[in-house]
């Protein structure tokens, strides 16, 4: 049996899948339902430190959580060492399990000011901001880089013992430079480098390009993360996280089955158990889509409500395979109400015979 992970205090199943932390993608709607669909642990988008302790509304909204979608981390950002610590402060008191700091964001408009993957240039304050931060709040801090700002600069193996060294507690690798961006293909031998690190006592999380079941289990079997954390393939597909737990649940039974010793402890055979599980079909998926749809729109409001989920709209894999389907999905990004969308959308049901 695979062991148990825990960060701190907060204890995981084996093997757990984490919902990366989106910018205009991971609000309280789409958490609730990946989490639904078995998502271990999720983020909110990320918080710019200067704007939270400036009390920026919209800043000051993004650290709104509820009990149903625990355990959730609060991730933050910025350059500045006092106004990191001060928001993680602010943080502590909106209640999340842990506090992430976001060490790895490419975008120029983070990076290009030093903030995000910008630290990977001023190593020296990452660790202070990290160090810092951890001696400030009680609750568990994580981080979350890059392997360094450009493949001349790979140096996440050294980052990581010394991001250790200042308290941390679970580090999360995402398997690209900041110089790669979202281009190209994540690296993994590197964050299975740090994984296999003897000085390394604290779970290691691997990010990037787990977009199937069977790339998420390779991704424990071959470079022996603790955890994976995955982010662009949620957009539109909040039950990646079903299929990629019932992907790995089941091969982890079917191994269980093959040990006769356990069969004998355990009066009920559990090989009676293996079965793949039962898929979601199209009109279940678009049912999901639907009720983030009126998620968003009951959360937000219905202009903005239709606007975070035009990225999942646009994003789904469910409409691939429906023929001439451009000018529905026109349609469908051009809607302006919720009724308009919803009555588009009940008529792709019919589309997809």
């Amino acid at each position: 049996m695979c062991p148990e992970m825990k960060i701190g205090e907060i204890e995981f199943g084996p093997k757990p899948v984490f919902l990366a932390p989106m910018e205009d993608v991971t609000d309280i709607g789409f958490r609730l339902l990946c989490k639904r669909f078995g998502a271990s642990m999720v983020y909110t988008e990320f918080v710019s430190a200067e704007a939270l302790i400036r009390d920026v509304k919209t800043t000051q909204q993004k650290l709104t959580i509820s009990d149903e979608e625990r355990p959730v981390g609060i991730q933050i950002y910025g350059r500045d060492v006092d106004a990191m610590v001060e928001a993680a402060r602010i943080v502590e008191q909106a209640g999340p399990d842990l506090i992430d700091l976001n060490f790895g964001c490419p975008v120029k408009k983070v990076a290009g000011k030093g903030a995000g993957a910008g630290m990977l240039q001023n190593i020296p304050k990452m660790l202070e901001i990290t160090r810092k931060v951890v001696d400030a709040v009680r609750l568990p801090v994580t981080v979350k880089t890059r392997l360094g700002w450009n493949h001349e600069q790979l140096i996440i193996t050294e980052l990581a013992e010394q991001l250790q060294d200042c308290g941390i507690q679970a580090l999360t690798i995402h398997g690209r430079t900041r110089a790669q961006m979202y281009t190209g293909e994540a690296d993994w031998t590197l964050i299975g480098e740090v994984k296999r690190n003897p000085r390394i006592h604290i779970p290691i999380i691997g990010n990037g390009d787990i977009t199937t079941p069977e790339e998420a289990k390779r991704a424990f079997d071959t470079y022996g993360v603790d955890a994976i954390m995955v982010g662009r393939a949620t957009f539109g597909r909040p039950w990646i996280f079903k299929e990629i737990r019932d992907f790995i649940d089941n091969d982890n039974l079917a191994e269980i089955t093959e040990d006769s010793d356990f069969i004998d402890r355990n009066n009920d055979c559990p090989c009676q158990a293996v079965f793949p599980p039962e898929p979601l079909d199209f009109n279940r998926k678009l049912d999901i889509l639907e009720e983030l749809l009126r998620i968003n729109v009951e959360r937000i409001d219905e202009k903005r409500g239709i606007l975070h989920t035009r990225r999942h709209l646009a994003a789904t894999p469910i409409f691939k395979a429906i023929p001439n389907f451009r000018q529905t999905r026109i349609a469908m990004l051009r809607a302006e109400t919720m009724d308009e969308l919803l009555q588009i959308l009940e008529g792709t049901r019919s589309l997809n015979l």
